[in-house]
């Protein structure tokens, strides 16, 4: 995450870059949806709960300004 203000070692600013959504679905449904500002922390800790009924995948998306998108996956299972 860079803000836009910081300069690097020649002098340059550094192009902002910022995480401005977060999502997190499990089998397809929604879980959370977080609009993040450009004032939240660099490296923001997120908690959240969440009741699976059953087996199966949450699927955790972070968008960027540049219209980046990073996705991770994590299986769980229900015994």
């Amino acid at each position: 995450m860079e803000s836009g203000q910081r300069r690097n070692s020649a002098g340059e600013t550094i192009p902002r870059q910022i995480i401005n959504r977060f999502t997190c679905e499990f089998n397809g449904v929604m879980v959370i949806d977080a609009a993040l500002e450009p004032a939240i922390s660099a490296n923001p800790y997120m908690e959240f709960e969440a009741l699976v009924p059953e087996s199966g995948e949450f699927v955790f998306t972070w968008y960027d300004d540049n219209g980046e998108v990073y996705t991770a996956t994590e299986a769980f299972e229900v015994s």
